[in-house]
């Protein structure tokens, strides 16, 4: 795939921020190298089949200066975050940076350790374990502590523990309340949809090179291997709550609502080592993903980062998280934490006071200016969360999609308003034209909005979508934020290769085994397709033998609803009695394995069956 240089208008912009920023502060490349004691050589990992699925080698080449066709300040962040091995947080606390998104730590007990957060894939957890246990001895894990409900805090479990080290007692499962429920409902409800959107972001599909993909800010990207999950056999529930694991006394702060629904962070008081979870990284972090989630709170995030200051400020010499380095030293973790509250705070209250004042969201991402303070912190810096985009995340959450202009309360959608442009000017070569002179010109922005307009007037009109690749090659040079670069280039590489699907899956069996019955039926609800179920008038009783269970499943109107009641045959016109894995099985599209009684009219199941519609996780994104 063929690539264009950066513009001379890129260049310029490359150098201005060269000028702008405070390059010549080097402590986080101290503060990165600190207590490194070694690392996999070649650091790839493989799975059972030989797959490739993790390769930090891969981004050797992110090395001395930045070259034009990336943003320095990004470049910078992925020099640091590229940076792989295993590290001594303090003498018995470790962690294992660059094997995955997120980071792995290790805190010795009494007598074993303490996982924090397993990364993403069962492959990387185990890979980190072994480097673990190459420098620090065979110590058994005695418990495993999910931070929040993001898969790349859990997926990697069974790289670390099994099963049955859990049922039998030998390992505790510790994590905020709720976490399960909110990681599953993540990946299912709109999983097909984030997944596919996830691959833009994270640049999983993207070659790695100075042209290409060199990580998302937070972290490289994501593994590819296999994810799972086993439910907590601890949950903390409150702030001040307090558990002692193998003579080790972990002190807890409730942060639900942050970056993650289900989020906590705690201290251990032996090591005056005190973990954020994702609350407070070397970066500005999402409001509102890319990829898709609910809009978080950033009033509740820095109330909650104001409170972690109070509790813990004096009793803290090191603060280490779930992403990035650790910071050392008393007054370093005080200024670094108050800084982080303050980013989150102004946003939320400027973006509200301007939106008073009558602004957009999108007016508001082009005005706000941070403090200068804040401008000049590298861990404020937009590399993974942007301020345009959290800007207008926190504009839709209190106000919603519409802008409250009556003209863009109904507008055409993209194809249709496509070729109204395409028509308004001239067609397409007046179009193109004018795409060409805003690229010639450094607009690239314009060029691109045009360029929307033309392809999907003309999807398949090579000089459109080689423009377009060619427009977004360069504002992804430009971009100083890691997932835009991301998304910029996974369009490019679309237009010129054609789509390339979803690169990885978040709905990995040990995951949707942790659905509850009501989040299957939900599950289930939303893959009716509305208009085919139109006129059916269906009741079915479903037992589920392993639960002693029973739901009254009706479809009407389209609508499928769910009531847990007693079976009663008389008004149902069939009950099906099967496992609730069974269920999972039947929803998948298994309706004729063994496990499923049926007692009544079996067409009833048939006709249920054939209006549920699976998502498609290769939908066309920038494309119609």
């Amino acid at each position: 795939m063929v690539q264009n240089d950066a513009t001379a208008a890129i260049t310029q912009q490359q150098e201005d921020l060269k000028a702008a920023l405070p390059f010549d502060d080097t402590r986080d490349f101290e503060a990165v190298e600190r207590g490194f004691l070694g690392t996999l050589s070649p650091a790839v990992v493989h799975d059972d089949d030989g797959n490739v699925v993790w390769d930090a080698d891969s981004y050797d080449f992110i090395d001395g200066d930045a070259p034009d066709t990336v943003n320095p300040s990004l470049w910078r962040q992925s020099r640091l975050v590229s940076k792989h091995g295993l590290f001594e947080v303090v003498e018995g606390v470790y962690q294992v940076r660059g094997f995955d998104l997120s980071n792995v730590s290790f805190v010795e007990s009494d007598t074993g350790v303490i996982v924090i957060d397993p990364l993403i894939s069962k492959e990387t957890a185990q890979a980190a374990l072994g480097l673990y246990r190459e420098h620090r001895g065979e110590r058994p894990v005695v418990a495993v502590v999910f931070t929040h409900s993001h898969i790349d805090h859990f997926g990697g479990i069974f790289g670390i523990v099994s099963k049955d080290d859990v049922e039998s007692g030998r390992v505790q499962i510790i994590a905020p309340e709720g976490t399960v429920a909110e990681a599953v409902a993540e990946n299912v409800y709109a999983g097909t949809a984030m997944g596919r959107r996830a691959g833009y972001m994270y640049g999983a599909a993207l070659e790695r090179s100075a042209k290409g993909a060199l990580g998302a800010g937070l972290g490289q990207t994501t593994s590819t291997g296999h994810a799972g999950i086993i439910p907590p056999t601890i949950e903390v529930a409150e702030t001040g709550e307090s558990h002692t694991i193998d003579g080790l006394v972990i002190e807890f702060q409730m942060a639900p609502g942050t970056e993650a629904p289900a989020e906590m962070h705690f201290l251990f008081p032996r090591y005056r080592a005190l973990c954020m979870a994702e609350n407070a990284t070397h970066t500005l972090h999402n409001l509102l993903t890319l990829r898709g989630a609910l809009v978080r709170d950033p009033h509740v995030w820095s109330r909650y980062l104001t409170e972690a200051i109070e509790r813990y400020g004096d009793e803290a010499d090191v603060v280490f998280a779930s992403h990035h380095w650790p910071t050392w030293g008393n007054a370093e973790i005080l200024e670094f934490l108050g800084l982080q509250r303050d980013l989150y705070s102004y946003l939320h209250d400027q973006t509200l006071r301007m939106t008073n004042q009558g602004m957009t969201g999108a007016e508001i991402a082009e005005e706000i200016q941070l403090p200068p303070i804040l401008e000049n912190s590298w861990h404020a810096r937009g590399y993974y969360g942007s301020v345009s985009h959290n800007v207008k995340a926190i504009y839709q959450r209190y106000m919603g999609w519409f802008d409250g202009n009556p003209a863009r309360l109904w507008p055409h959608p993209p194809k249709a308003l496509g070729e109204r442009y395409v028509a308004l000017a001239g067609g397409m070569d007046r179009i193109v034209d004018a795409a060409q002179g805003a690229y010639d010109a450094g607009d690239f922005r314009w060029a691109a909005t045009l360029l929307d307009h033309a392809i999907f007037t003309e999807p398949a009109n090579a000089a459109v979508r080689e423009l377009y690749a060619s427009t977004l090659d360069q504002l992804a040079y430009g971009a100083e934020n890691g997932t835009w670069r991301n998304f910029y280039m996974s369009g490019a590489t679309e237009l010129r290769s054609g789509n390339f699907g979803t690169p990885t899956t978040t709905n990995a069996p040990e995951i949707l085994a942790q659905l509850t019955a009501e989040q299957l039926l939900d599950s289930v609800a939303i893959s009716v397709d509305g208009p085919r179920a139109w006129d059916l008038d269906i009741a079915i009783d479903f037992t589920l033998t392993d639960e002693g269970r029973n739901f009254r499943v009706t479809v009407r109107n389209g609508v499928l609803v769910y009531i847990e009641k007693p079976a009663d045959a008389a008004s149902a016109q069939a009950t099906l009695s099967l496992t609730k894995a069974r269920l999972l099985a039947l929803v998948g599209g298994d309706q004729d394995g063994p496990g499923v009684d049926i007692s009544g009219d079996a067409a009833a199941l048939r006709e249920l069956t054939s209006v549920l519609t699976t998502g498609d996780p290769g939908f066309d994104i920038v494309t119609p």
